[in-house]
């Protein structure tokens, strides 16, 4: 999401604050290539117009071309301004009314209104611990509410019993009705949708808000369809009366013009987006991490609460025990390489990770990406219990057997225990010896987070013997980890709080197989 984007106004905010003086002239050509970049990201064009009139009108004072570091200061000027066109506050769905509370799904045809339902039920159910029922209302398409009948059963989440024959405004009066005997806090109707906004679909809409008197009525649009889909929500709003937005397709959308240009032309929130086919691929729309993330700032905020939403904690904790010992096995690495799958792969932790988003595609060169990381998991799933646990048994049949096993070859498998080799090492510098209490400490930090307890507090890294730390940036420097230049906003050249160098939550030891430097 945002690729394209990032990648432009990162080249093009990077040549400001390398300079040591800016004058008007500098700021006029830095903005034309903003503004060129907004529009090929297909942000709207008035949305465009306004956001660079308000960035020229500040970036021009004397307070920046007189500042010390005037480039930085504009690169402020432009996320702040960004956060404000995307919404300064991050609005989540209301619940806050009598139950049941009705919150009415709306959009056009195949924007993934269904799925969606099946996605904010689940999030509000294991989240918010609400009792969810879900109505289809569409009785055009074919097989609508048997699709979502489905998705109840798969999540485990209520659904309407299905009755043929009744209309819309039935079935959401029937809906409401159920849901108040049932003891439900939420109801959501999946209305339907048509493939092009027209007066039937409008007055149905009309209606079935009448009889059911949503408190929220989302509007569901495909971010792939750009500023098409700004229109759409124009319409709707002044129709039906629209309280918020959910994005799908994120994931697809390198550009993600709909996103920037719904809630400056709307003046509605974007609340949810979705990120993914899974059905917990649902995000709540941050503004300010949003912004983070476009200018290549990171999104650390982000990465954390996925890390505490994938890793069991059990597994954590006992592995975090293992470290603190300096011990890591193959069943170790395998279990590293898996959360790094279920935090959205290299990619996705990447664009979170500051000053690491174009690292993606050096890493994808180097031979290290999502595909990679398959290989590996499936070269260690291809060991017996006993390698997995000691791998100075894989001797050349051994290693002939696991590469038939795996579809992968010998080198592979080589480059594979190299590189546990390297992490083990670094496990043992930091679990034994001289340093005995430093992984211990360290892991602390990632403990306390995931509300693990029992493995000490957060450390302060600042108090930290300055040699321990040497020895642990040259078994990474050994291992081809190398931290963004000058570390971490905020973190000096630390990394993550709590983890202890340029490491993920959850991931020990750095960045496992990351390539060596040529």
């Amino acid at each position: 999401m945002f690729e394209s984007l990032q990648e432009r106004l990162g080249s093009i905010l990077n040549g400001l604050t390398g300079r040591g003086a800016l004058s008007e002239a500098d700021v006029s050509a830095a903005l034309r290539e903003v503004r060129r970049a907004l529009l090929e990201a297909d942000v709207a064009l008035e949305v465009v117009r306004s956001f660079t009139d308000r960035v020229r009108e500040k970036a021009v004072g004397a307070e920046v071309l007189k500042s010390i570091k005037p480039g930085q200061m504009v690169v402020k000027i432009v996320h702040d301004e960004l956060v404000e066109m995307l919404g300064s506050e991050s609005s989540s769905v209301d619940l806050n009314a009598p139950a049941p509370v009705v919150i009415m799904m709306v959009g056009l045809q195949g924007s993934g209104k269904t799925t969606t339902t099946g996605k904010i039920a689940l999030r509000l159910t294991n989240r918010e611990r609400k009792k969810v029922l879900m109505a289809s209302l569409d009785t055009r398409r074919p097989a609508a509410q048997e699709q979502l009948r489905q998705l109840g059963v798969q999540t485990n989440i209520d659904t309407l019993p299905i009755i043929p024959g009744q209309s819309p405004v039935d079935i959401a009066a029937r809906a409401v009705q159920a849901a108040k005997l049932g003891g439900h806090d939420v109801v959501i109707l999946d209305t339907a949708g048509r493939t092009h906004i027209d007066e039937p679909l409008m007055i149905e809409m009309a209606e079935i808000k009448r009889k059911a008197n949503p408190h929220e009525i989302l509007l569901v649009a495909d971010a792939l369809t750009g500023q098409d889909a700004v229109n759409l929500a124009r319409s709707f709003d002044e129709r039906v009366g629209i309280t918020g937005l959910v994005l799908t397709r994120m994931d697809g959308d390198g550009r993600g013009g709909a996103a920037l240009s719904m809630r400056a032309v709307t003046g509605k929130p974007v609340k949810l987006i979705g990120a993914g086919e899974k059905m917990t691929d649902l995000e709540e729309f941050h503004p300010r991490r949003i912004a983070d993330r476009i200018l290549g700032m990171g999104d650390i905020v982000s990465l954390v609460e996925k890390a505490a939403e994938t890793i069991d904690a059990e597994k954590a904790a006992a592995m975090a025990q293992k470290m603190a010992k300096g011990k890591f096995d193959l069943n170790d690495l395998a279990e590293q390489l898996k959360q790094m799958q279920k935090m959205g792969g290299m990619g996705g932790i990447m664009s979170m990770m500051p000053g690491m988003a174009g690292m993606k595609d050096k890493l994808a060169g180097a031979g290290f990406d999502d595909k990679s990381i398959k290989r590996q998991i499936a070269i260690i799933q291809s060991m017996t219990k006993e390698e997995r646990a000691n791998p100075d048994l894989l001797k050349h049949s051994r290693k002939k057997r696991i590469a038939a096993g795996s579809g992968t070859d010998a080198a592979e498998i080589n480059k594979l225990l190299k590189m546990h080799r390297t992490m083990a090492d670094m496990m043992k510098a930091m679990g034994g010896g001289k340093g005995g209490g430093m992984m211990r400490q360290m892991m602390g930090g990632l403990a306390s987070k995931m509300g693990l307890g029992g493995l000490g507090g957060m450390p302060d890294l600042s108090k930290l013997d300055p040699k321990q730390l040497e020895a642990l940036a040259k078994q990474a420097q050994a291992a081809g980890i190398k931290p963004p230049p000058g570390g971490l906003p905020g973190l000096g050249a630390g990394g993550l709080p709590g983890l202890g160098g340029p490491k993920l939550p959850g991931l020990g030891g750095g960045f496992p197989g990351l390539p060596k430097k040529k």
